[in-house]
Formats: structure tokens, C-alpha cells, sequence
């Protein structure tokens, strides 16, 4: 049985809201000041009672962004999840259907798992061919100041986008357990922040070519020194200190029309920083810049 639903769509030539609905634990907001009134976009926040999932939580929602809609989902802050009673599962579904010609943007903040959290995720997108998409979906290690790093028992999240035809386009699953000898703080090697970042559709080509031209700039930085030997311009590694920030970028789908953008970084800050300048240029369509507060 489903927890909530939004469906955004265009009436007297803009973005509105046309019905929402949610029960517990889930609540949606939609503030009508959350962008310029010259804006044509519906800024939607998740949040849950209590602040948030505990043990066996099922939410399943879904979003439909008409045509030629503009839609931005995100929370007020990051999705915690509690620990879990014996082997119960916390549980979100999304299911998103984006309209011709529309924009949905996807950019909550990140999803915190404490000590003991069971917790499994799963967001589906169908699009049409002109549709548009940004997904950002991360994962911090849990209450690390508190000596929490990767403590919690599951963590899965399943990313799937689907066109016309019920075609395939991108599927993604990350899958995070106890489930070898190898504690997932070892395998972690002291990253704190795991992310992605989907981004597709022709609305933004341009925030897509920003990312690849900052991964790029970003890593080489980061993983070659230019110094100069006799004359002759070379290139070495840096010394073996841990990299601060790991990026990379690659396209799927026909002819490269998406970009994944996964990111792993020693602190949340960082990530931050780097969603912030990527996604600047969105405050344009969007009435407000992507995680500034």
C-alpha cells in the first residue's frame, strides 16, 4: 500500500502541484516560497516522523512530473536510519514517472545509517525520450564522531531507469553488508561518503559537461605533480597519502545521453562543496541553488 504521492502538472501555463498525499511515516511539503514566484518549478521535501526510519519501516511513494513540468525532491536533512529489531529491514520505494520535455531533479541529502541499521532503497525513474533527469544518491559512513563508521549490518540501494517501451536505460545496485571476512570499514579504507550522480536528458547538457570537465581537472590535480628534470616537462605520482576526494565519470545509454558521476570522499563536507559548485548554474530553472541552505 503506498505511503504518498505527488503529481506535479502544468495548469494555467505552470508547475503546480495538483495532488499530494502521505501518511505515516512519511510527510510531504511543498512550500509555495521555496523558489521566486518568475520560476516555473515545485520544490517538494520528504521528511518522516520522529526523524527518521526505524525498524521495519516500509515506505513506498510515487512522483509523476506531467510534460513540460519542472519538479526538485529532496529533505531537510539526511535520512537517518535506526537500528534494526532482530532481522527487520527498513524499506523506501520510489517510483517516479517524468513527463515529455520535463525536469526532475533528485537531490535529498544524504542517508545516515547508525549502528545495527538494516536498510534497503529502491527508486525507479520512467522516462520519455526528451525527459530530463539529476539523481544524486549517497551514503555516509554513520555517527562517526561519535566512533561510528560503518557499523550498520545492510545498506542497498537499487537506482533504475527505465524509457519508452520499458526499456532499460541505466541499472545501478549497491550493495553494502557483512556478508565476508572483511568488515565494510576495512573495505572502506577510511572513505566516509559514498555517492552518485546520474544526470540525463537535453535540460541539462550543460551541467552534464561541467562535471566531466571538473572530474577531470579535479583528479589530475589530485594524481600527477608536473615538475621539470634536465629541462624535460614530466609527470609523476604524488607521494602515497590517501586522496581526500576520488571522482570519475562515464556515459551509458544510446549515444552517451547520460552521464554517472561516482564520487567516494573522506568527509560529507567535501561532497557538499563539490554538489554545490557543479549545480550552481541550476538556480536558473530551479529558483534556488541545489544544497545551499
Amino acid at each position: 500500500m503506498k505511503t504518498g504521492l505527488v503529481v506535479v502538472e502544468r495548469v494555467q501555463g505552470r508547475s503546480s502541484v495538483t495532488r499530494c498525499f502521505s501518511k505515516y511515516p512519511l510527510k510531504f511539503i511543498a512550500p509555495k516560497k521555496a523558489a521566486p514566484c518568475t520560476t516555473d518549478a515545485i520544490w517538494i521535501y520528504s521528511l518522516t516522523y520522529g526523524g527518521g526510519i526505524v525498524s521495519g519501516d516500509c515506505i513506498s511513494c510515487d512522483l509523476i512530473i506531467g510534460d513540460g513540468c519542472t519538479a526538485v525532491f529532496t529533505t531537510q536533512a539526511s535520512t537517518k536510519v535506526y537500528k534494526s529489531v532482530g532481522s527487520r529491514c527498513s524499506e523506501q520505494i520510489l517510483e517516479v514517472k517524468v513527463g515529455c520535455d520535463a525536469l526532475m531533479v533528485l537531490i535529498p541529502d544524504p542517508v545516515t545509517c547508525f549502528l545495527g541499521a538494516r536498510y534497503s532503497q529502491k527508486q525507479i525513474f520512467s522516462v520519455a525520450s526528451s525527459s530530463s533527469l539529476l539523481l544524486v544518491d549517497w551514503i555516509t559512513s554513520g555517527r562517526h564522531e561519535n566512533g561510528e563508521k560503518w557499523d550498520f549490518e545492510l545498506y542497498k540501494s537499487t537506482n533504475n531507469i527505465i524509457t519508452e517501451g520499458h526499456q532499460p536505460l541505466f541499472l545501478d545496485a549497491v550493495l553494502l553488508d557483512h556478508g565476508s571476512s572483511i568488515s565494510i570499514a576495512e573495505r572502506m579504507q577510511g572513505y566516509q561518503v559514498v555517492a552518485m550522480v546520474v544526470i540525463l536528458g537535453p535540460k541539462l547538457v550543460h551541467v552534464r559537461h561541467k562535471f566531466q570537465e571538473e572530474v577531470k581537472k579535479l583528479m589530475t590535480e589530485q594524481l600527477y605533480s608536473s615538475f621539470t628534470v634536465n629541462g624535460h616537462h614530466k609527470r609523476t605520482r604524488p607521494d602515497n597519502n590517501k586522496l581526500d576526494f576520488i571522482a570519475s565519470c562515464s556515459v551509458f545509454g544510446p549515444k552517451g545521453v547520460g552521464l554517472v558521476v561516482r564520487i567516494t570522499a573522506l568527509t560529507t563536507e567535501s561532497v557538499y562543496k563539490f554538489l554545490q559548485n557543479q549545480l550552481a548554474s541550476m538556480e536558473l530553472s530551479l529558483g534556488a541553488p541545489p544544497y545551499h541552505r
